[in-house]
């Protein structure tokens, strides 16, 4: 039988969703099909993601003090990204500033990720017990897979 996710491995799965969907998205032609297509899935992969995370890993996470200032960084960064997303809704496709913004997006998702797996995953490791790991992905796969079936009605 393959062992259970920990919350770790389980917020990996999407954050390599996010870095391939932020790759085709800087790939994708502006002001197309593809692009907006492109676009709608990322929006909704970092949605659900931040909204599953916030909930299953950093509110447990505040309990801790030496967890409270990532978790608190953390969800600024999910705030900034959803502005930049809400600003490139509003921004048109066949714009300059479009690709700018969609670059800038980028450029702030892998910054974000990559930063919660090297700072925040391992601080959240020391603090974290092994049982609250499992615990807290199957929380969060629970909300994650929720948030996006509510995603898609």
């Amino acid at each position: 039988m393959d062992q259970p996710m920990n919350i770790f491995q389980a917020l990996l799965v999407s954050h390599r969703t996010q870095r391939e969907l932020s790759a085709r998205l800087l790939e994708a032609k502006p002001a197309t099909d593809e692009c907006q297509r492109v676009f709608e899935e990322l929006k909704a992969e970092l949605a659900a993601h931040e909204t599953a995370e916030e909930r299953c890993f950093y509110v447990p996470l505040m309990q801790h003090d030496e967890a409270m200032d990532l978790s608190r960084h953390g969800i600024a960064e999910h705030h900034e990204m959803d502005e930049m997303v809400e600003h490139l809704e509003e921004v048109d496709p066949h714009a300059a500033e479009w690709q700018e913004c969609c670059r800038k997006l980028c450029a702030k998702i892998e910054h974000h990720l990559t930063e919660e797996e090297q700072k925040f995953f391992p601080q959240a490791g020391e603090v974290l017990t092994e049982e609250q790991k499992l615990s807290l992905a199957r929380d969060y796969e629970a909300e994650f897979t929720t948030l996006r079936i509510k995603q898609e009605a």
